[in-house]
């Protein structure tokens, strides 16, 4: 089983109690971004587009537990930039594990081995790995040579030490379905818990916007990968959000239900879009045009996406929705393999090279300064 049954029970309860005081809004995810700077510089990522002065800001251990408190989330996703540059990243994790928060640490998972000794083995603790894919998929992904062979090292060693371990994957324009089914093979090997993916966004910052996919085209690589799916496959995600990137359900976006709190505040109106800030949670439900985001809003910059920022927490909400949502999650959890012998073609299609308008680039190694922070 990809989450362990405590998980599961806090989240659910945490939704039904929310549903029975009447609350339409509410958060399933925070996303805790303490700081922007990163020793990477994917393509298909803005965040390191910022000014210097910006890369250098970070929040502080108790900036982020007062944002933790006052959102009340069960759950809490730490991105970046890459959270190991903090130097406070160890106080940080602690004190939301001593919250009894389920907290998904993102990261590339470079400096992991230098800095695991910051961390204990948890259940509230998962080290979800940015992964996109086999060796050199992922290696042309993140433009580091070597990228793939260090970010498993790295997993193997806080396996070993009893953490929990999940993979992160973006998805782009242009991705060979069966090394991506092949690159869930070698996961599950190397016996990480469980996998997460999404479609790559349009970020207005990232280097590359060519490469973003469609609506359709989403559904049609999602339909090639997770159909005819291997029993052995575990997914770190809601299996009915799977369902909607495979185009088996249409689901409006629920942008509230994993907000993002960073150095500039609370941001408006998701992860994945920056339409101004809020100094508080409260503020930010209170103030937020929601009607004017998600793909019905008729939004340009909403038009492709399907991210699980945005799309999963619908799901999870029509989970815990009605009976019948509860019964289709657990339909999908039990007998999801999704035979489906027309989605073998999509998997003997030919593909144009993901980056191939990026040559492979060394980026810079971390200085002395960013891997002993």
């Amino acid at each position: 089983m990809a989450v362990p049954i405590s998980q599961m029970w806090t989240v659910a309860t945490y939704v039904i109690r929310q549903k029975l005081k009447g609350r339409k809004q509410y958060p399933l995810v925070l996303m805790l971004e303490p700081l922007f700077r990163c020793n990477l510089a994917c393509a298909g990522c803005g965040k390191i587009q910022y000014p210097a002065h910006v890369l250098k800001m970070q929040l502080t251990p108790e900036e982020c537990f007062r944002a933790v408190d006052e959102c009340g989330a069960p759950a809490v996703s730490i991105p970046g930039g890459e959270p190991l540059l903090h130097p406070q990243i160890g106080e940080i994790v602690e004190g939301l594990v001593a919250r009894k928060k389920y907290i998904y640490l993102c990261t590339n998972a470079l400096l992991l081995k230098q800095k695991i000794d910051l961390f204990k083995p948890s259940k509230y603790l998962t080290f979800s790995v940015h992964m996109d894919g086999q060796r050199e998929h992922h290696d042309f992904s993140v433009c580091l040579e070597g990228g793939y062979e260090k970010a498993r090292e790295g997993m193997k060693e806080a396996l070993d030490r009893g953490f929990r371990v999940t993979t992160n994957t973006t998805l782009f324009d242009g991705a060979d379905p069966k090394s991506v089914r092949a690159f869930f093979d070698e996961m599950m090997d190397l016996g990480v818990e469980g996998m997460m993916l999404s479609p790559g966004y349009s970020y207005e910052k990232a280097p590359d916007q060519s490469h973003f996919l469609g609506r359709a085209r989403t559904r049609r690589l999602f339909r090639g990968i997770l159909s005819n799916r291997k029993a052995s496959w575990h997914f770190n995600m809601s299996p009915l959000f799977l369902e909607f990137l495979m185009g088996k359900r249409d689901y409006p976006c629920t942008p509230w239900g994993m907000p993002t709190f960073n150095v500039f505040g609370w941001q408006k109106p998701c992860y994945l879009l920056q339409d101004g800030y809020a100094d508080t949670f409260a503020e930010l439900l209170a103030t937020t045009e929601w009607e004017k985001y998600g793909t019905e809003s008729g939004n340009p910059k909403c038009a492709n996406c399907m991210v699980h920022s945005g799309y999963e927490a619908s799901a999870v909400n029509d989970t815990f929705g009605s009976l019948q949502g509860l019964w289709h999650t657990a339909k999908a959890t039990l007998f999801g393999k999704y035979d489906d012998p027309s989605a073998l073609h999509l998997l003997d299609e030919p593909v144009r090279p993901v980056h191939a308008f990026n040559p492979l680039v060394q980026i810079e190694s971390p200085s002395a300064e960013e891997t002993t922070a």
